[in-house]
């Protein structure tokens, strides 16, 4: 296929970025039959990421699966939130893991770093480990973790669906027709997966420990309330460029 037929049935299709589109598309097919299979895929609307079978993340070529949540750009703002409180040498855990491109994210920037990732989707825990080499496990929230981390878990990171189940069906079709609904329906006002976590993390973080998880910023207030009521010392931070929020906690106990 011609570059220009490449960004003329992307463009076609809705892709913003058709130019960047059709050159990753050609540097990641085998032959020109794969390209037109994969330009197929794309212009049929599945997610960029799907289609190359990774996604950039804070400078790492992430493993995505069909199936699985493709990491967003904006949520490295937690991974730097998460940088900014994690002890040397620290215990972190990757609650809601996906991918695991937060905790690859985490492992590779802090290699001093003791990383575990948890999630209740087979698909996901399939891809995080193909992310993460070990310590990647299987079941819902805390409840997956081996018992020994529990009290021994500096950090807790969690990428928690925080979509609103009425706002699904407004999502863009990428995400509401490919994506996982585990991984984006947070029940009547998005925050049900949060509040779990908040509940549960008191009693695996060290004295002094931090969770933190991505919310809106029309959400944040609720949040805090969460954490607080959890007794968590919350506090929410912003990013403009990202356009991102983050609401972390800090164990008192």
């Amino acid at each position: 296929m011609l570059q220009s037929s490449i960004v003329s049935s992307l463009r076609g299709a809705g892709c913003v970025f058709a130019e960047d589109e059709a050159a990753l598309l050609r540097d990641e097919a085998a032959d020109p039959a794969d390209l037109e299979r994969l330009v197929a895929r794309r212009v049929g609307g599945e997610p960029l990421e799907y289609v190359l079978g990774w996604a950039e993340f804070r400078g790492l070529r992430v493993a995505v699966e069909p199936g699985v949540f493709v990491p967003r750009q904006r949520t490295g703002f937690l991974v730097e939130q998460a940088l900014e409180v994690l002890p040397a040498g620290g215990v972190v855990v990757d609650l809601c893991c996906g991918s695991g491109a937060l905790g690859a994210a985490i492992a590779a920037e802090r290699p001093d770093a003791v990383v575990h990732a948890a999630d209740v989707d087979p698909a996901a825990v399939r891809c995080a480990r193909r992310n993460l080499s070990a310590r990647v496990h299987a079941g819902d929230l805390f409840s997956a973790l081996p018992p020994e981390l529990r009290g021994a878990v500096d950090v807790v990171v969690a990428n928690v669906p925080y979509v609103p189940s009425e706002a699904i069906a407004s999502m863009p079709p990428e995400a509401r027709d490919h994506e996982p609904p585990i991984a984006l329906d947070g029940g009547a006002d998005g925050l049900d997966a949060l509040r779990a976590v908040a509940r549960q993390a008191p009693s695996w973080l060290v004295a002094g420990g931090h969770v933190l998880s991505e919310t809106s910023d029309r959400q944040a207030d609720s949040a805090a309330a969460a954490f607080t009521d959890a007794g968590l010392a919350p506090r929410v931070e912003r990013c403009e460029d990202l356009g991102a929020t983050v609401i972390a906690g800090r164990s008192a106990r």
